[in-house]
């Protein structure tokens, strides 16, 4: 069974999410502010969170930094009022994996954490499926209607990293710290040579497309 922690300060709203959560099978915890969270997650294990932003004494946004900062992998769904674009930026920037804007709509709140849910154990088995794409980390190996190709390391970290998140922006930054490492003496260009490497290996995969997001880096894109 998953566990998932709703970080939600309106009680009843909180209150309503986990009562129809648990009610198509999660285990759920409960809490109205980012800081008793914190606490939850470091008592429990806990599969997936959803956050609103608007919390007492830490808000979302911190709230999510905080956990990518110390290591947490679990998939995060804000939940919030917040709509600009700015916002969904701010909360994708922050490490948040999916956003849902209220008033909360429960059966698509159960559709976007079943499938935050099947990417997060795609990932743990370091393999993933896209179409008519397959993709085996351990193996180096992409394979396209049942072609397979193998690829140098650093590129299939790349690769995996941004489909592993699909229609998520990373910065040219972070990739390179997570994929070359903070110390690395190359620079970000180097990012650039590898994605260039990668569409033109995968220029016939029609189940993504590696996209520029200018003046920020990359994100995959889904296309079936």
């Amino acid at each position: 069974m998953f566990h998932i922690l709703v970080a939600e300060d309106d009680k009843t709203l909180c209150g309503l999410m986990g009562d129809y959560l648990e009610e198509n099978g999660y285990q759920v915890l409960r809490t109205r502010d980012g800081v008793q969270a914190l606490e939850l997650l470091d008592r429990n294990h806990v599969d997936l969170l959803i956050c609103d932003i608007m919390m007492p004494k830490m808000d979302g946004y911190t709230l999510t930094q905080e956990l990518r900062d110390a290591g947490y992998t679990m998939p995060i769904l804000i939940v919030t009022a917040k709509e600009s674009l700015e916002d969904k930026r701010q909360g994708f920037q922050a490490g948040a994996d999916d956003y849902m804007v209220k008033p909360v709509d429960f059966e698509e709140m159960l559709l976007r954490v079943a499938a935050l849910l099947r990417r997060a154990q795609a990932v743990a088995e370091h393999n993933l499926n896209f179409g008519n794409v397959d993709v085996d980390y351990d193996a180096l190996t992409v394979t396209i209607n049942g072609n397979a190709t193998q690829i140098p390391k650093k590129e299939m970290q790349l690769l995996f990293k941004l489909l592993s998140a699909p229609n998520k922006t990373f910065t040219r930054r972070q990739l390179m710290d997570e994929i070359w490492g903070p110390d690395s003496d190359a620079d970000e260009r180097t990012v650039d040579v590898h994605i260039k490497r990668l569409r033109e290996k995968f220029s016939e995969a029609e189940s993504f497309s590696i996209v520029t997001v200018r003046g920020l880096g990359y994100r995959a894109e889904r296309s079936l």
